[in-house]
Formats: C-alpha cells, sequence, structure tokens
C-alpha cells in the first residue's frame, strides 16, 4: 500500500477509472449463483474471465487444477472475497472434493493445482492472477475425494499451492498454510510474482524437506509477504528456493532452520543456463532468527544437491536488510556454498542480542564483502578456525551494541532519530543500482514509500521516518503493528487522519486538540493578499507540505511547498515554527475569490 497524500480540504476531487470487460465472472458463495468452488466450470475458464469466491463462516473443502490461458490483458482470476471482518475465505484441502470431471495427475500435491491435467487437456497455463484465498490442509494425514470418488490421501511435500508449470502467475494476498509446503513451484515456470502473502505454519514434524515455500523458476520476485514460523516441530527452511532470476526484496521472514535457503537448480538446466541464475538480490528485508530456532545459519547460498557444477556460483547482493537474532547461543550470517560463491553486502544492520563473539559472518568457504553495514560489535569471521572463505571490509562498516531500534520488544526496527544508522548509508554496486530500494515493508503484508527527505540514504529495511518515532510515543509499544495508528486512521474521529495530526502537530487520541488551518488576510502597501494558517512540526519530519489555491474549487495550482530540505518559491512564509501558527500568503494581491487547501505528503 503506498500511502496517499492526506488531504485537509472540504473539498476532494476523484477519478473513476472503468475497468475492462471481462468475459465471464463466475460468483460462489452464500447467496450467490453457485454455492461450492466445484460448479465452476474450471475446464473452460478463458481469458478474462473471473472467479469470485465470497467468504462464509466454514470453510470450502475443494480442490481443483487450474490449466487454462489467460493473456497479458486479461488474465483468469481467482479472487477472494473477504467477510465482515477482512477474512478471506477459507479453501481447506481436509476432506476435500475434486470437481468430478477435471481429471488431473498429482492431484494428492496439492489443494490448488496450476498446470498438468487430461481434462482439461493439458497446456501451458500463462497470465493467471491468484488473490486473497486462504489456501491450507493439504498434508498427511489429511485425506480427499477424487474426481472417481475414491478417497485419497496427501503426501508429505503436497502443498497449499502447487505450481506444475506456468508463464506468469501473480499470487497476491493470499494465505498458505497447514500443509507440507505453503507454496510450491517447479522448475518449469517463469515469471512469477509472490506479493502481500502470509506463508506460514507449513511443513511435516521431523523432516527438513518441506518448507512455507519451495520454488524454482525463471524470473521470481517476492515482495511485501510475511513468512511467519513452520509448524510446530517441522524442520524446513522458511524460504528456500532454485531459480533464476530470483529478487526477494520487502518481507518479513521470521524463523525456519534457515530463514533463506537459495541453492542449486538441480532438476533444471534450463534454469541454471540461464544468465540470470549468476546474480541474486535480497534487499530491503526484515530477518529475524529466533531463540531456539533450528540452524546457526540465517542465510544459505550456492547449492546442497552435491553437483557443485551447477551451484550458483555468482553474487548474492544483499543490502539494506534489517537483520535480528535472538537466539540464546551462536549464529551465523551467512554459509556460502562453495569459494565460488560471493556476498556483496551494503547498508544492512545485522544485529544479535549477545555479545558480538557470538555472530559469524560465514561458515567456512566462499567470499563475503562487507562495505556500510552497522555491525554488532566484536564479530568474528568464523567460528571454523580452519575455514577457507575470506570477509572483506571495504570500508564504511559501523560497530556497536544498539543500532538504535525505536522498540526492539516489539520488532518495532524503524530508527530513532539519534540512530548511528542514520545517513549512513554507501552506493550500492553497479550490478545491483536497479535494486535501488523505493518501498518498504509495512507490518504486516504491506508496503510503504521509502522515505526520501534526507539525501543520504540509512542502513536497514526502514529508512528514518519521524511519523514512526512519534506514533511510538503516541500509541505506545507495538503501534507499529495496530490498524488505529496507520497514518491514514482516525482513532479519534475528528476527521483528520493520524499524518494530518503528526503534522498539525496536535494529538491522535483526542478530538480537542486538532488545529484546524483557517483563511486569512494579509494587507500590505500593493492591496490585500490570501492567506492560509496552520500549524507545523518542526524538522525533521519527513513530510511535503503543499498549499494550493484555486478561483473556483475545481481547478487547482499548486503554489508553495515546505519540506525538511527548505521552502520551495510560489509564496511568502511566515514561519512561527514548530506547534506555533505558520502563514502562507499570496504573492499577488486577491482580485476575486481565492481558496486554499493544505496537502501533506510523506516523503
Amino acid at each position: 500500500m503506498k500511502t496517499p497524500p492526506a488531504l485537509v480540504a472540504a473539498f476532494v476531487l476523484g477519478l473513476a477509472v472503468p475497468s475492462p470487460l471481462r468475459a465471464t465472472d463466475y460468483h460462489v458463495g452464500p447467496g450467490q449463483p453457485l454455492a461450492e468452488p466445484g460448479q465452476v466450470p474450471w475446464e473452460t475458464l478463458a481469458a478474462g474471465d473471473t472467479v469470485f469466491i465470497h467468504w462464509r463462516a466454514t470453510p470450502y473443502a475443494a480442490k481443483w487444477v487450474l490449466c487454462r490461458q489467460g493473456t497479458a490483458g486479461a488474465p483468469i482470476t481467482i479472487r477472494g472475497v473477504r467477510g465482515p471482518g477482512g477474512e478471506r475465505p477459507v479453501i481447506t484441502g481436509q476432506n476435500a472434493t475434486t470437481r468430478s470431471v477435471l481429471n488431473y495427475w498429482n492431484r494428492n500435491r496439492g489443494v490448488l493445482k496450476i498446470g498438468g491435467a487430461s481434462t482439461p487437456a493439458d497446456t501451458m497455463p500463462q497470465h493467471l492472477v491468484v488473490e486473497s484465498l486462504d489456501l491450507r490442509s493439504a498434508r498427511p494425514p489429511f485425506t480427499f475425494t477424487a474426481p472417481g470418488g475414491a478417497q485419497e490421501s496427501y503426501v508429505a511435500n503436497a502443498a497449499a499451492l502447487h505450481v506444475e508449470k506456468v508463464r506468469h502467475l501473480v499470487v497476491r494476498d493470499c494465505a498458505l498454510g497447514d500443509s507440507g509446503n505453503g507454496l510450491f513451484i517447479s522448475p518449469d515456470s517463469q515469471d512469477i510474482l509472490i506479493e502481500r502473502c502470509f506463508i506460514a505454519g507449513n511443513g511435516n514434524a521431523g523432516s527438513i524437506y518441506e518448507h512455507n515455500a519451495y520454488t524454482a523458476a525463471i524470473g521470481i520476485v517476492y515482495q511485501f509477504n510475511h513468512f511467519g514460523p513452520l509448524r510446530a516441530g517441522c524442520n524446513g527452511n522458511n524460504l528456500k528456493d532454485r531459480s533464476a532470476g530470483l529478487v526477494v526484496r520487502s518481507n518479513w521472514i521470521e524463523g525456519g532452520n534457515r530463514q533463506l535457503d537459495l541453492v542449486d537448480a538441480e532438476d533444471s538446466a534450463a534454469i541454471s543456463s540461464h544468465p540470470s541464475y549468476r546474480a541474486t538480490f535480497v534487499y530491503g528485508n526484515v530477518l529475524i532468527e529466533p531463540a531456539g530456532d533450528g540452524n546457526r545459519q540465517i542465510i544459505h547460498y550456492g547449492g546442497d544437491s552435491g553437483d557443485t557444477s551447477i551451484y550458483r556460483k555468482g553474487t548474492l547482493y544483499l543490502h539494506h536488510n534489517t537483520i535480528v537474532s535472538t537466539r540464546t547461543d551462536r549464529n551465523t550470517l551467512l554459509r556460502l556454498s562453495t569459494n565460488d560463491e560471493t556476498c556483496d553486502a551494503r547498508n544492512n544492520i545485522i544485529y544479535t542480542t549477545l555479545a558480538g563473539n557470538n555472530l559469524s559472518m560465514i561458515d567456512d568457504t566462499g567470499t563475503l564483502r562487507l562495505q556500510g553495514n552497522w555491525l554488532r560489535s566484536g564479530w568474528i569471521v568464523s567460528f571454523n578456525s580452519g575455514h577457507a572463505g575470506t570477509v572483506v571490509d571495504a570500508g564504511g562498516n559501523l560497530a556497536g551494541t544498539a543500532p538504535g531500534f525505536l522498540d526492539l520488544a516489539a520488532q518495532d526496527f524503524h530508527l530513532t532519530e539519534a540512530s548511528p544508522c542514520r545517513n549512513a548509508g554507501v552506493a550500492l554496486a553497479a550490478a545491483a543500482a536497479a535494486h535501488q530500494p523505493t518501498l518498504e515493508y509495512l507490518r504486516h503484508q504491506r508496503s510503504l514509500t521509502r522515505s526520501t527527505a534526507e539525501t543520504t540514504a540509512d542502513l536497514g529495511a526502514h529508512e528514518f521516518q519521524a511519523y514512526a518515532v512519534w506514533r511510538a510515543q503516541q500509541f505506545g509499544a507495538g503501534a507499529e503493528a495496530l490498524p488505529t495508528a496507520e497514518p491514514l486512521a482516525d482513532p479519534d474521529g475528528d476527521g483528520a487522519t493520524n499524518l494530518v495530526e503528526f503534522a498539525l502537530d496536535s494529538a491522535p487520541l483526542s478530538a480537542a486538540s486538532l488545529p484546524s488551518p483557517r483563511a486569512a488576510l494579509v494587507t500590505l502597501g500593493d492591496g490585500a493578499h490570501g492567506a492560509i494558517a496552520f500549524t507545523r512540526r518542526a524538522s525533521p519530519h519527513g513530510l511535503a507540505y503543499t498549499v494550493l489555491t484555486s478561483p473556483d474549487l475545481a481547478t487547482w495550482t499548486p503554489g508553495w511547498t515546505l519540506t525538511d530540505s527548505g521552502v520551495a518559491a510560489g509564496a511568502t512564509l511566515i514561519d512561527g515554527g514548530s506547534g506555533l501558527e505558520c502563514l502562507v500568503r499570496s504573492p499577488a494581491p486577491v482580485t476575486g475569490r481565492l481558496f486554499f487547501r493544505l496537502q501533506i505528503d510523506l516523503q
């Protein structure tokens, strides 16, 4: 979610954009034309078709295959319609029934399967969107009813969403849980976007082979997802991937045997020979290693098949991540599988609650290049005294005992105003220049424009944001995760969002505190000038205050902007400072009616 401008105005313009025509809409649920997902003609869906599955109090016990083709302009979409409390409709594999006319192999591998069928006729599925569904419970000992009526059991590596093959797939705002793998994507897949999903609670007890996500594709992006811990007693990784062209950006990844296990394409020569196989980009993420978790390594990059000829043997670009460990024993940031693997790490915060000598940078082999990172003082290269790898200090690294988080206990990893990580960033490697973070993770499963209020980047997943500091002061511990503390919420019901309350230096939980902007006339030698008066915050505020004028409430002209960098030309400012009234007057005398509007944007 990109936070839109907050407007202090009595008149707001809107623009309605017509949606593209769709071939057919299918509605499933209470009071809808179709009662169950099994009544949808999955075998004949065509480009532009949309299946709406409406929330109901009891889960839909259904499973099916999607093996059809949309187009870039008219994808086939399966969309959950949320309930009154925002609940996603639940599709459970436990005791699920399969539509009788469908015929597809590997039906014991998932609740929703994409690709690989006899009925409908097998094809390469393409241009598909799956969004806002809660897919769950594909694992032993659960069973389901096959198309012919027989009872069958799920296998251990079954997935909530099993992709056998696809071109151009978007999985958005879904929950994938209580399965062997939450998400499984096979190698004959290309151009995948996984965004704003909650993937947690997967795996099989005592097994290291099933994961929250296990994927292999050419071109796959993970962004704004919340990866939570696996099921209790399960030893798989959080995100395990064997892809080419992998980008993992602005996610929250907590727990797992490893948070990231980025290994070789053991089953696909097409992936391992692809030009994008040798460069992997991981940035803007929050990676959390909890106490008592599995492997002490947070990230593994390279391979695990044993055939080192197909290991990644390239560069992991690791930048602007916040990496936090609360382990009560030793921790290793990175395992590079061989000396042919390299990690270029810049602008990260790497923090452990233990003394730094409990944190090693590498396991054994490979080259780690550190530049412009904040690291816990006392870190060591490796716990292996005979290690063959190298850690290169390329300069600009900081060390200390606390990076300046707002609230470590509440997992609010925004920076305080006094944090040493502010304005400490260095330039990214040339190969990573196209992966400069412009958005950041917003708890949970959303995004926010990364602040550009300061010219030098901060370290970690979050750019300093004065609003975050204010939010913690006003709403207390854990405020980052409170819906009432969001920028566009209005908890005191006074008609002003939290962002406006922040900008005008008022209290968000007291409706009586809001100092409303007011109109004024300023008489000078050349006549009467129109003006607007308002209260503003002192720098740093990370805001853009823009005054717009209009003669008719229809056409608005931006006339003056104040940011932390100063004032843009266009009008005259009489600035009282934070908590005092500022006056912005028009540069020319008023000859008719003149209306003012104050627009407030997070920078």
